[in-house]
């Protein structure tokens, strides 16, 4: 971490085979049904249990950190940005998912004179116009080897990828993993890489989620509260092992989701804590050390292999696998679905403002910023009219001011709004007012297509 400054997924035979010797083994956790109902036009989406997660085995998450652990030993004791290190770390995660049938994909970038990589890699199949992403930042700083920071994170994103390739998953979703580079240095590599996307390309994330330090000593469970979906699903997976969770505040715009959080992409995701220290309340609630750091290794030579608690680093890997299994089988909401409303509703000439609603539910995270708001209002002088939509949180976009020589009949026309900061569930309305005399309309229909 950067210091301070559904429809039920389709399945070959291979793939019911081995999830099949997984039950027999009691290998499938256990993992809750969620069900929701969109209101939309055209026929209701069909539901189905999501397929259940398998346990990530602790064992070979801790291997890969003891395959970072010697790479650091060998390179000068860390793998930070611009040193040997850091490229044989990602050479060792490459590997491992070229090999699993991964399409793989390093970018490279500059930051502080020196050169810096990315490895993105993306699970064939699945719908290429919703894409689940989890990454994690792949350098250490260059006190130590970063084997919690975060090490902890990326082992346990490359596990649970490599769990996908085992189960030969198909989720409705394309699912992207991600490895970032000089994420100490301000998410230079994560911003690179949404910096890079084109604005349908962005649209296209349903959603991000991080994991920095999830292996912390002393631990608590922090959970980011940045997307109200995302977080659910976490929240709810550890409520069902009966283990309490806190927002996630220490590390609060100072990890690669805040790359994703800025360009207006639903995040969520995964900590153990850093540098604070454990209060009284969270050591009664969590166990461990109050007074003490969550690490007191961190950002320090002692973040070696040792630095790990076992039991915080696999409940958090299964927690990923629970969420990625979760959102990648859950039903995609079409792209471009659109909620209409055709009730008319009179304008009164020159009076208080009307609205006509719109709810939308049973979607996942924010609007997007392509956002587009299509209005039919008849009205003998458009230039009297001023036209808002209201979010759910009743935040106001203006669509159309009023204008004296705007002289033409009716306001028929389609806006586009950025509305990636508002939350997509919920009552959005449509708002005019006649703000002059002698003339007279009617809402005649209007509609959101997100």
């Amino acid at each position: 971490m950067t210091h301070p400054r559904s429809s039920l997924p389709r399945a070959n035979s291979k793939a019911l085979a081995a999830l099949a010797l997984m039950a027999a083994a009691g290998l499938l956790a256990a993992s809750p049904a969620a069900s929701a109902t969109l209101e939309r036009t055209g026929p209701a989406a069909a539901s189905a249990e999501p397929l259940a997660a398998p346990d990530i085995p602790i064992g070979n998450v801790k291997s890969h950190l003891a395959q970072l652990q010697s790479i650091a030993n060998a390179n000068g004791g860390n793998r930070a940005h611009g040193r040997t290190g850091y490229r044989a770390s990602l050479d060792y995660v490459k590997a491992k998912l070229d090999a699993a049938g991964f399409t793989t994909t390093v970018q490279q970038f500059t930051s502080s004179g020196s050169t810096g990589y990315n490895l993105v890699a993306d699970w064939p199949g699945g719908d290429a116009n919703q894409v689940l992403m989890a990454g994690a930042h792949l350098d250490s700083v260059s006190a130590g080897a970063g084997i919690n920071d975060n090490g902890s994170g990326s082992a346990a994103v490359l596990e649970t990828a490599l769990a996908v390739s085992r189960a030969e998953f198909q989720p409705t979703k394309h699912l992207r993993f991600a490895w970032w580079g000089a994420e100490e240095l301000g998410m230079v590599g994560s911003k690179y890489y949404v910096n890079g996307l084109s604005a349908t390309d962005r649209a296209k994330i349903s959603g991000y989620v991080n994991l920095d330090m999830v292996g912390s000593p002393n631990p608590g469970y922090f959970v980011y509260d940045d997307d109200p979906a995302l977080e659910k699903v976490f929240k709810d997976w550890y409520a069902g092992i009966g283990v309490p969770t806190e927002p996630e505040t220490e590390g609060d715009g100072r990890s690669d989701h805040a790359s994703f959080k800025n360009a207006g992409i639903p995040v969520g995701g995964l900590f153990t804590g850093a540098s604070r220290t454990k209060t009284a309340a969270q050591a009664t609630k969590w166990g461990g050390t109050s007074g003490q750091a969550f690490d007191r290794c961190y950002h320090s030579s002692c973040d070696t292999s040792v630095n790990i608690d076992d039991t915080a680093l696999d409940r958090n890997s299964d927690a990923l696998a629970h969420a990625i299994w979760t959102l990648g089988t859950a039903e995609p909401t079409p792209p471009g679905q659109s909620y209409e409303n055709t009730t008319d509703v009179a304008i009164p000439d020159n009076a208080a403002a009307v609205t006509s609603a719109i709810a939308v539910s049973g979607r996942t995270g924010n609007a997007p910023a392509t956002l587009r708001a299509a209005v039919d209002i008849k009205h003998t002088w458009r230039g009297d009219l001023v036209v808002d939509l209201l979010a759910p949180d009743g935040t106001a976009y203006r669509l159309k001011n009023s204008s004296g020589s705007d002289s033409a009949d009716n306001v028929i026309a389609t806006y586009t709004v950025d509305a990636s900061s508002e939350t997509a569930n919920g009552t959005w309305r449509l708002r005019v007012q006649d703000v002059a005399a002698q003339d007279t309309g009617y809402i005649d229909s209007w509609k959101l297509t997100f």
